[in-house]
């Protein structure tokens, strides 16, 4: 947690997964700026492991940037890094133009927000939040005042007197957050922290959050592995594999146009196309992918094929009910095996498992993957 205070920085973040115009043009300077950042662990020779590879990442002023990526893919050791829990083995990290890379946590003006909260049990939830101030040595009334004004802006002003063991799980999220807000931090680190909550808070949790960090303007860095919490509350989203950066975009970016195979698998579900049906379909040796969306079922099994459109015959294998759709598997001729969705408006027949059917696409939604040519 940080030791010193800052003022708020101004501006405010765009909706998810938009820049916001005004703000990054006119501002050269980033919050967070990582130059070739290393982390190598073990000894060399002896299970020497590089948990962060190279990366460079500019992150913009007031920016909800999330850092997104399987377990072992290296996000949650760059966020350890920024917030000065471990030092970089190479490369340099700045803060606001300034190099930290060499600084203890307390001299850097972040702070972290952990999945599992770490509140102080026996304290009450204005004591809890002032503990930063206080720590700072800021007087009792002033961070007294503070603490109650960041439980209010969470929406917990009312519980003020509790204990931590009094509150919900998403209410003691809100005061982690209220506690590492209330020391104006010019860069908040979040670290899964939604991930111990069940699935209805944490969507109601994502869609709050977003909403604080606009109002408020601070830089938030979020690390998860939750492809739709990063779809939903992110400015930009850089997804991490093996240490690396696969890709950074907006939502929309990362979704649409992935850049290489791994981005499109795990980022959604994709249907892979190889380099055989590409040759045999456009006469390209690269992959392709297509998303489940932009694929339709024919049941009448009718070749769909014309001007822009390319349709081949296949078998149903399985279905999946998932609520708003139905995921439709088709093993198509050639072999390749497609998952298409599809409304819940299906065929009125005992069984669809075996039908011989048709799936279309128009050639234009085809995503074409440089890095697997």
């Amino acid at each position: 947690m940080s030791h010193s205070t800052s003022s708020l920085p101004q501006g405010t973040a765009g909706p998810a997964g938009a820049a916001a115009p005004g703000r990054r043009t006119a501002e050269a300077v980033p919050a967070i700026r990582l130059r070739n950042l290393t982390k190598t662990f073990g000894a060399k020779g002896f299970g020497e492991t590089k948990a962060v590879d190279g990366v460079d990442l500019d992150i913009h002023q007031g920016e909800f940037f999330s850092m997104l990526g399987p377990s072992g893919s290296g996000k949650t050791t760059v966020l350890r890094l920024i917030a000065g829990f471990e030092l970089p083995t190479s490369g340099t990290i700045e803060l606001e133009g300034q190099d930290v890379s060499g600084k203890a946590p307390f001299q850097r003006d972040v702070n972290t927000v952990f999945q599992d909260y770490a509140l102080f049990p026996h304290m009450s939830l204005v004591d809890n939040v002032a503990y930063g101030l206080r720590v700072r040595g800021m007087g009792r009334a002033e961070r007294r005042e503070r603490a109650v004004e960041a439980l209010e802006r969470v929406q917990l002003g009312k519980f003020m007197a509790r204990k931590p063991s009094q509150l919900s799980g998403g209410q003691r999220q809100r005061v982690a957050l209220a506690r590492a807000l209330v020391v104006e931090p010019k860069v908040l680190l979040l670290d899964e922290p939604l991930g111990a909550l069940d699935l209805k808070l944490r969507q109601q949790m994502q869609i709050e959050l977003k909403e604080l960090q606009r109002s408020l303007g601070i830089t938030f860095i979020f690390v998860t592995h939750d492809q739709e919490e990063a779809l939903t509350m992110s400015d930009r989203i850089g997804v991490f594999n093996n240490g690396k950066l696969a890709q950074i975009g907006t939502a929309h970016e990362i979704y649409q146009r992935p850049t290489g195979a791994f981005v499109a698998n795990f980022v959604g579900t994709s249907n892979l196309f190889g380099s055989e049906s590409a040759t045999a379909l456009y006469g390209r040796s690269s992959q392709f992918v297509l998303r489940p969306e932009r694929l339709t079922v024919h049941w009448d099994g009718l070749n769909a094929k014309h001007d822009g459109v390319t349709s081949l015959p296949g078998t149903v294998t399985s279905l999946v009910y998932v609520g708003h759709a139905t995921q439709v598997r088709v093993a198509l001729e050639g072999g390749t095996a497609v998952v298409v969705l599809a409304g819940n408006d299906l065929p009125d027949e005992q069984t669809l498992v075996g039908k011989a059917v048709a799936v279309s696409w128009a050639d234009n939604d085809a995503v074409w993957l440089p890095d697997a040519a």
